[in-house]
């Protein structure tokens, strides 16, 4: 499951999808955005990146299947 965050969630998604950008994607391509969140700032979408990164596995499945928690740019 691979969680970053971006200003253009669709357009990061399709620069994984073409084998650029993250080391994991190269390896791992994405099949869909499977969550997004929106906040107001750079700073608040890495703090929340860091905060998803280091859920159990768990709770990253259960957030995506939260469908009420979408704030945040976040590809997955």
């Amino acid at each position: 499951m691979y969680t970053g965050y971006s200003p253009d969630v669709e357009e990061r998604f399709k620069a994984h999808c073409a084998g650029k950008g993250a080391k994991y994607t190269r390896s791992h391509k994405p099949r869909k955005i499977l969550h997004t969140e929106k906040y107001n700032t750079k700073s608040e979408a890495m703090k929340r990146e860091r905060e998803i990164k280091g859920l159990p596995r768990k709770e990253k499945l259960s957030l995506i299947k939260s469908k009420s928690s979408r704030r945040r740019s976040s590809v997955g």
